[in-house]
């Protein structure tokens, strides 16, 4: 099983160069190549999630990419594009601003800046417990109730 979902995700990542959803348009999370990102895109409209790896073989990657798709849902609702960098040696921006070691999990919100590095992988839940703990998106959890009370 972990093989073939390795192979789908590699698929999935060396298919285009344009943004990748998973699944169907149900399920709308954003999986974009490092090489072929610019963080700053991203700046007050989402919040990153990226993945390191120094292959795409790397156990570790291929666990976090299966937890990211079990809690795609999840991930969406919380505006999170999930960028993958399996290659050290295209040394893309991302990587050499992160500088990971083998792999690496890295959040960083909506503002900009790195809210959380893990050398492991993380459940989809944790992921989005860190961001409900953000100013931003309490929030943002305020504004949408608010909008349905009034």
């Amino acid at each position: 099983m972990k093989s073939l979902l390795s192979a789908v995700f590699i698929g999935l990542f060396a298919s285009s160069a344009q943004a990748q959803t998973l699944f169907s348009p149900d399920f709308p999370l954003v999986v974009r190549k490092a090489a072929e990102t610019d963080l700053s895109e991203f700046k007050w409209k989402k919040r990153p999630v990226i993945v390191f790896a120094d292959s795409a073989d790397d156990p570790a990657f291929i666990e976090q990419m299966e937890l990211v798709a079990r809690g795609a849902a999840d991930l969406t609702a919380r505006d999170v594009v999930v960028i993958v960098d399996t290659d050290p040696d295209a040394r893309s921006a991302i990587r050499l601003k992160m500088r990971p070691r083998g792999f690496m999990l890295t959040l960083v919100g909506k503002d900009g800046d790195i809210k959380l590095r893990k050398p492991f992988p993380w459940d989809a839940r944790e992921i989005t417990r860190s961001i409900d703990k953000m100013p931003m998106r309490q929030r943002e959890i305020r504004d949408a109730k608010d909008a349905s009370n009034g």
